[in-house]
């Protein structure tokens, strides 16, 4: 196995910098083994009511961005950034419902949506005939700019966007442009859209919406008003898995467990193999004071046995992921932090045993082992090899 820079590393402290670490790298796209669904949160997998109220979490930016609303004061070149699938684009097209509804609901009038609802001073209705077209993607002053087959958004795009952004609105009050996975942005476009931001067109407004707002031109960012939004909680990723996907309480758990507060990742996911992940991923943790010979035994449930080498990856990664998962839980309870931030709450009992079982400096060589053991499955190393030699490192 090859060297990693976190080896030996055995405090909590470390702990704690290698689980931010790790979970800044799977947001960044660096794990391969993730199920991939390109269908972001607030798109077609989610009813498309766009209204502030029906953002999860974010309150005191929704608060701020209502505010800014209400007032006529929003500024006109914004960047989203933050992870997949926390509400980014959703809140840019509550933006563009809210600066364009016929209906606007404005202070104590305003309805609530999730709780705790943010404290807004004005939003949308969701109901007129424009909150429903911008909501669909056919109103005629809102447009939506995304990477087309290529993976890119490419400089053809961005000046059709500005030319069309260039006149008054056609029946609404401003013209939204949103730009969603800015970082798509090839070089070229970029720079096509410097002007624009820098001198901003009358009513008119850019939203760009990116994970990974380091790959915009310091020119771009420079121009903009840059709003970073977090990770949801876990009791608001299983709300929203709830009440807009139906799924049963037990299950909305089990996927928010697994989401690192993205309801896109949680949705990614299979819940069941989650569960069985997570288990299996328990048992090898209860096993890890055995003799190796045992710990042998308990790779094979790391592996799906009999199926192709890339169901084995897969199988394989989700496990490494539900060991990340738990692995960062007990770190997190051997630091004495907040419940309310373990991913698994749902396991608590379990946890609370493991955590007796192996204590805090155990969980953290496991943790950097299981993060050894990822690296090596990401650069093809053989999933056997990689589950026979995690069992004899995580003791």
């Amino acid at each position: 196995m090859p060297e990693h820079p976190w080896r030996g590393t055995a405090n909590r402290c470390d702990f704690l910098r290698l689980a931010v670490q790790w979970r800044a790298r799977v947001f960044r796209g660096g794990t391969r083994n993730r199920k991939i669904c390109h269908a972001p949160y607030g798109s077609d997998r989610i009813r498309r009511v766009m209204a502030f109220r029906e953002v999860v979490g974010h309150r005191r930016l929704l608060t701020l961005l209502s505010r800014a609303i209400a007032r006529d004061s929003l500024t006109p070149s914004l960047v989203f950034s933050g992870p997949e699938g926390v509400g980014k684009r959703l809140t840019a097209i509550s933006i563009a419902q809210a600066l364009n509804c016929t209906s606007v609901a404005q202070g104590p009038s305003v309805a609530q949506g999730f709780s705790p609802a943010p404290a807004l001073a004005i939003d949308a209705c969701g109901v007129c005939a424009a909150c429903r077209r911008v909501g669909r993607d056919t109103h005629p002053d809102v447009q939506m700019i995304e990477p087309g087959e290529t993976g890119a958004i490419k400089i053809e795009q961005v000046r059709a966007a500005i030319e069309r952004a260039v006149y008054r609105p056609f029946e609404g009050r401003k013209r939204v442009t949103i730009i969603d996975q800015a970082d798509a942005l090839v070089g070229a476009a970029q720079n096509a859209l410097l002007k624009t931001l820098e001198e901003p067109l009358p009513a008119s407004v850019f939203i760009l919406v990116s994970s990974r707002p380091d790959t915009l031109l310091p020119t771009v960012r420079s121009r903009c008003a840059q709003l970073r939004f977090g990770r949801l909680q876990l009791a608001e990723v299983a709300e929203v898995l709830e009440r807009r996907q139906r799924y049963s309480h037990t299950d909305a758990l089990a996927a928010a467990a697994a989401s690192d507060g993205s309801v896109r990742r949680a949705l990614d996911l299979e819940t069941g193999d989650f569960a069985d992940a997570r288990s299996d991923a328990e048992d090898l943790l209860h096993a890890a004071g055995r003799d190796p010979r045992t710990r042998l035994e308990h790779a094979k449930g790391l592996l799906k046995g009999g199926g192709t080498p890339s169901e084995e990856r897969e199988h394989l990664g989700v496990r490494l992921q539900a060991l990340i998962s738990v692995l960062r839980d007990l770190g997190l309870l051997a630091s004495g932090a907040d419940e309310r931030l373990l991913a698994n709450l749902d396991r608590r009992p379990a946890l609370d045993a493991l955590s007796r079982t192996l204590g805090g400096d155990r969980v953290a060589r496991a943790f950097a082992a299981v993060t050894r053991a990822h690296d090596a499955l990401e650069s093809n190393v053989s999933p056997k090899v990689v589950a026979d030699w995690l069992v004899l490192n995580v003791h």
